[in-house]
């Protein structure tokens, strides 16, 4: 299967299928998997694209090349994105740090022009549990739930993303803007997340600050969507995350981040005007 980016390139579109030309997107987490992938699609389809990402040291546990991929910078995917023709800026910043959100608006505004796409990819991810000695399906260590879990993931996945839409809101309707784009990512479930309690718990605020705001910002012609992938292998999937979605009745697909990337770009676009406030569910 191709990715946007790449039928682009064969020329198995006579025309970009999503035209964001002119539109500026800020898109965190962008050093590697879902955030990269969007980031790259975004661009091909002609937006300008701020990356924000923050280096992370994971404990030797975890896979490879997951590891080494969270831990790296995004400057592959600034190439890549540069290859397009698109503008590209990028920041390493800690989302965890309030005083950075308004910063990474100011800087997208300086130099690729007024922000009304925003993706909040990034997050705080650890895998904590109430139940001692309960093993990820990865085989990772979970961790007890403790206010140190707590905080990494909140921090980011609920109060950062949260930031993120007001400082767009903020912005957009003081210049008055009709036409604006939100898309959160989203993990877990009403019924919780064993072995990631602290995630999931900060998706669903994630998921509720974006109902939020696609409820007040619609009169500002701003959509706010979730997605939630499927299984996305971004280095993490092993053969026993393969041998679990292979047994799951939940689960179909164990998916690219392209093909992620292509939906959320399908909500950036104007085809999908009309969907807004929506949890989209991936199998």
């Amino acid at each position: 299967m191709y990715s946007i980016t790449e039928r682009f390139r064969a020329g198995r579109y006579g025309a970009v299928p999503y035209d964001l030309s002119g539109h500026v997107a800020i898109v965190s987490g962008a050093n590697h998997g879902i955030g990269a992938a969007t980031a790259r699609t975004l661009a091909g389809c002609g937006a300008s694209v701020l990356l924000t990402y923050l280096r992370i040291s994971d404990p030797e546990d975890h896979p490879e090349p997951y590891r080494t991929n969270r831990a790296a910078d995004a400057r592959e995917t600034q190439a890549a994105i540069e290859n397009t023709g698109s503008k590209c800026v990028v920041i390493e910043a800690d989302l965890r740090d309030a005083g950075a959100i308004p910063k990474l608006f100011d800087t997208a505004e300086a130099e690729l022009g007024d922000v009304d796409i925003l993706i909040n990819n990034a997050t705080g991810w650890v895998a904590d549990t109430f139940r001692a000695g309960s093993e990820h399906v990865a085989g990772l260590a979970s961790q007890p739930v403790s206010r140190e879990t707590h905080d990494q993931v909140f921090a980011v996945d609920a109060r950062a993303n949260a930031l993120m839409i007001a400082e767009l809101a903020k912005r957009h309707i003081a210049r008055g803007a009709k036409w604006g784009r939100v898309v959160g990512l989203t993990s877990g479930g009403s019924l919780g997340f064993p072995t990631e309690a602290s995630y999931g718990a900060a998706k669903a605020a994630l998921e509720n600050y974006t109902m939020t705001a696609a409820l007040e910002l619609a009169p500002y012609g701003i959509t706010a969507n979730v997605v939630y992938p499927p299984v996305t292998d971004t280095g993490w999937v092993t053969e026993s995350v393969r041998d679990f979605v292979e047994r799951s009745m939940e689960h179909i697909h164990i998916a690219l981040p392209d093909e992620v990337a292509e939906v959320i770009a399908y909500l950036c676009s104007d085809h999908a005007r009309l969907i807004t406030a929506n949890v989209v569910h991936l199998r």
